[in-house]
């Protein structure tokens, strides 16, 4: 493939061929609507996806088309109206296992350091508190918080609280990550940093990925498909690969590509068709 990737059918759910690995997350059909007034408002429509194994997928959409109804939805703090969500080709009731939920505040305890917010999942799952410390503290180091551990979130920039609150999530090794706008509210400089980290953590553990992000550059940069929603009731418009020529942890080489610069202007294109 060359240019700005292939665009695949609007409603390409991506499934993976007979024989190859289980995906981790396969959504079919998936429709939800909420109760307003007394009518029910769609905001999910026939949406279909796959996240395969050590894929890192990136979703953009115009704002309020329901794209945190949709993560929400995935990871069972809502039910669907209808369709499948299967989770390593298992139908799931409730809150899937092993899948790390990051939102773009950082929701840490003032009252606990660093390693204290770190560690606090492990604690409530009744990890040994040595063991808790001892991962809570590589887990800050790998993210660049070495010698910060014991510093409040009141005395850390917001770029390490996210930091804290990434790491706070990947503590507990989930083999599925699902990222709400985690990067939003950062410095330019602050979320090139942060998504290089995540970008190398994730694609190391071959850990897979589903990112929201009003971001066209972010969802570009980071992910290996990129799906473009439409506005209410969502479905999926279209969905690119991506493929670039530079390291892809190495976000400004990234965004510094010929084809990057082509993915943003068609994916923006798609938005702005929407938005009309």
């Amino acid at each position: 493939m060359t240019g700005a990737g292939v665009v695949q059918n609007a409603g390409d759910s991506g499934n993976v061929v007979s024989g190859a690995p289980v995906a981790p997350l396969v959504v079919e059909h998936v429709a939800k609507s909420y109760e307003v007034g007394g009518l029910m408002v769609p905001v999910i429509g026939d949406l279909s996806l796959t996240l395969r194994e050590g894929e890192i997928v990136s979703i953009v959409g115009p704002s309020g088309c329901g794209k945190t109804t949709l993560l929400n939805t995935l990871c069972g703090l809502l039910t669907p109206d209808s369709g499948r969500i299967r989770w390593h080709g298992r139908e799931v009731s409730g809150q899937p296992q092993n899948v790390g939920y990051m939102l773009q505040k950082d929701l840490l305890l003032p009252w606990r350091t660093a390693l204290g917010n770190a560690m606090l999942g492990l604690e409530i799952r009744g990890v040994a508190s040595g063991e808790a410390e001892d991962r809570g503290r590589a887990m800050l180091d790998q993210l660049g918080l070495h010698g910060f551990a014991d510093h409040y979130p009141s005395t850390l920039s917001g770029g390490m609280r996210q930091r804290v609150a990434l790491a706070r999530t990947l503590v507990h090794e989930p083999d599925v990550l699902l990222l709400d706008e985690p990067f939003a509210a950062l410095d330019f400089q602050s979320k090139l940093l942060i998504e290089s980290d995540t970008a190398a953590l994730v694609r190391q553990s071959r850990r897979s990925l589903l990112l929201i992000t009003h971001d066209i550059e972010e969802a570009v940069s980071l992910a290996d498909r990129v799906i473009v929603l439409s506005k209410r009731p969502t479905r999926i418009k279209a969905s690119y690969d991506i493929e670039l020529g530079a390291e892809r942890t190495d976000m400004i080489g990234l965004r510094q590509s010929q084809e990057f610069s082509q993915y943003v202007r068609r994916i923006w294109a798609d938005l702005d068709v929407v938005l009309q």
